[in-house]
């Protein structure tokens, strides 16, 4: 183990209540949303005048949140990450070392974390329904391992933390009396975007879909719906961006671009950096979003932000999080998708309309109120606190 060591200073002297002594343990935040959530959100909650912040790592992670607010102490593991190497940490070393500093409660943003840990909170945010659509023996093993993991973490803590009302629902095991009590929601949130990084509205023909590739984000049935509007748009591109985690999928997609005929109109641009992904947000025809199943939808609420008119998925946390602002069609059939899209390419008023709403619901989606809420849970998970600390290692 490595990092900062925690120390008694700034404890609160006898009879007054010292801050809540939180631990959020990272370990799980590698990809994707993971480590979107906890690189907005450790800021947010740093903060936050009541709060002392713990943050635990492998060292192996620690670039993806470099740099890291001084008002955060790190804690780095240097074990061997292998899958049993990595349990155990998390299911005996975690729980011991947060108990030894005096942690107040433990937050582990994923499905599920240390059944042990003092005052423990989970983070509802993978969609277990992916299962459905899993055939290979792995990923089929994968989900149902995480199933599982969830389901004993969420009996086991003494709160939970779902992203969207979907979520909450989607992840209660058909125990909504018992689960539900303990689950309360909070979604996610996004940056303010300035004046200059707002859409410009303009004729445009180019299309944006974005997310790392997971056979849920519903790539196939959006190329064939692309290959519905070249028939009347040959000059039509479709940018797909975002890490081609499911390399089976991601080779099916190539595979699919080639038969339909699309080499010429979609690009798969894999990780982009922010600056450019802005600059993609911004300059878009349409942004599309065609996942089936998704508890909250990032890239969505970043498109909102930046005001770019937007097609939809009417499945899962998606009418939640985008309300009006948008059109809707149905993720299974290509061509209410491509027709929806149509419907934003060939109208102008409509799609800067529409626009502007999104941007303007995105304005109540900031990581502010994300970690307030966040710290609300956390603090009544921790209460009642002891009157002063015990002494941290």
């Amino acid at each position: 183990m490595g990092g900062v060591i925690v120390t008694d200073e700034g404890a609160a002297p006898s009879g007054e209540q010292r801050p809540v002594r939180l631990v959020v343990n990272g370990l799980h935040a590698k990809s994707g949303g993971g480590v979107t959530y906890l690189r907005n959100i450790i800021p947010e909650l740093a903060e936050i005048p009541d709060l002392e912040l713990h943050l635990f790592l492998h060292r192996d992670q620690f670039e993806l949140f470099y740099p890291v607010s001084e008002k955060v102490q790190v804690t780095l593991f240097g074990f061997r990450p292998t899958f049993l190497r990595t349990l155990v940490w998390e299911q005996v070393s975690v729980p011991l070392i947060a108990w030894g500093m005096g942690a107040d409660v433990v937050f582990s943003p994923a499905n599920y974390g240390p059944v042990f840990a003092r005052n423990h909170v989970i983070l509802l945010r993978n969609a277990l329904s992916v299962i459905q659509l899993t055939t290979k023996i792995g990923p089929l093993l994968y989900w149902l391992v995480l199933s599982g993991a969830t389901f004993v973490s969420l009996l086991s803590a003494k709160r939970a933390i779902a992203v969207s009302n979907y979520a909450k629902k989607l992840l209660n095991f058909g125990l909504p009396a018992y689960l539900g009590k303990k689950t309360g929601v909070v979604y996610h949130g996004t940056h303010r975007i300035g004046q200059g990084r707002t859409y410009k509205p303009k004729s445009g023909t180019n299309l944006l879909a974005v997310s790392d590739i997971y056979i849920q984000k519903n790539y196939h049935t959006l190329l064939h719906a692309v290959a519905i509007l070249i028939k009347e748009r040959p000059e039509l591109q479709l940018d797909i961006v975002g890490r081609e985690i499911d390399s089976t999928y991601a080779e099916s997609l190539r595979t699919l671009t080639r038969e339909l005929g699309l080499e010429e109109n979609v690009r798969f641009r894999g990780h982009v950096e922010t600056g450019e992904l802005m600059d993609l947000y911004q300059g878009c025809g349409v942004f599309v979003f065609p996942s089936t199943v998704e508890t909250f939808g990032n890239p969505l609420l970043e498109a909102m932000a930046v005001g770019a008119p937007i097609a939809c998925s009417n499945k899962a946390a998606m009418p939640e999080v985008l309300g009006d602002t948008g059109l809707f069609f149905n993720p299974n059939d290509k061509n209410d998708m491509a027709g929806t899209i149509e419907k934003l390419l060939s109208d102008d008023p409509l799609r800067r309309k529409l626009g502007e709403k999104a941007r303007q619901r995105a304005g109540s989606f900031t990581w502010k109120n994300t970690a307030q809420q966040t710290y609300s849970v956390l603090k009544e998970a921790a209460d009642p606190r002891p009157e002063t600390p015990r002494r941290a290692r």
